[in-house]
């Protein structure tokens, strides 16, 4: 088994890429760090899809069982510290192939349309409620965060292998699910819009999340089916859009 102990490794500069946007799109793969993550892609994905796992030595005492048919090369803390996107890194990555881009969508199913939405954190839990609300995927749209940077991936807690992850231009896939007579439900505080307790629950639908600070792009929310809104209660000015979308999500969606 190889062992890498300098973070001047020419290999680990190669991998030290995937950190960055341009890194991932050139080498067409993109990393993970953590147990639970490896783990997570360990058992969603094919073993084509499967590049390296880089351990420190603790990291392979402790899981190397559940590595025996993979491909590992050891590493030093020194090389985790420079690989690793938190202070302290556990010292287990993964390198693993990106999926193909997807030009067209199924539109069956709970679709989570995200438009322009920036946080990592709302990400994450945005695609993890999705996950437990049976979601088919979710939809990353133009100027929202990429999914495959460190703190998104971390964020969505391998949620992301239990439902498709789609980058595409939001205007694209909304014309697509309405090719099929699906309902698209926009997000506004808007007199205009719509309460979302007088949506039945459903099966095919699209739900659209707009950005943290000023909400869905107005020209999104001239072609949605419905423009959705929670009403507030007590003093609040609003909801934090992760806390909107659970709720609405659960909502709507036939189970």
């Amino acid at each position: 088994m190889e062992r890498i102990n300098s973070k001047q490794n020419q290999r680990i500069k190669i991998v030290k890429k995937l950190t960055t946007a341009k890194g991932r799109k050139q080498q067409h793969q993109y990393l993970l760090e953590s147990w639970h993550l490896v783990q997570a892609a360990l058992v969603a994905l094919p073993a084509t899809d499967i590049v390296m796992i880089y351990a420190t030595d603790d990291q392979y005492l402790e899981h190397g069982a559940a590595l025996t048919d993979q491909p590992v090369t050891l590493i030093s803390e020194a090389v985790a510290q420079e690989l690793g996107d938190t202070q302290t890194p556990q010292g287990i990555f993964l390198v693993c192939k990106l999926p193909g881009a997807v030009s067209t969508i199924v539109p069956k199913g709970a679709w989570l349309l995200l438009d322009h939405v920036q946080d990592p954190g709302n990400i994450g839990t945005m695609v993890r409620t999705a996950d437990a609300a049976g979601f088919r995927g979710v939809v990353f749209g133009t100027g929202t965060a990429n999914p495959y940077h460190s703190k998104v991936l971390r964020a969505m807690q391998g949620s992301q292998f239990h439902l498709q992850v789609v980058q595409q231009a939001l205007p694209t896939v909304i014309k697509q699910f309405q090719e099929h007579q699906v309902p698209i439900y926009g997000t506004e505080l808007n007199p205009a819009a719509v309460n979302y307790r007088t949506i039945s629950p459903q099966t095919d639908f699209a739900l659209i999340m707009g950005n943290e600070g000023n909400g869905m792009d107005q020209a999104l929310l001239q072609q949605t089916t419905n423009n959705l809104y929670i009403p507030i209660q007590g003093h609040a000015e609003s909801l934090n859009v992760a806390i909107a979308a659970a709720v609405i999500m659960f909502r709507i969606t036939a189970h």
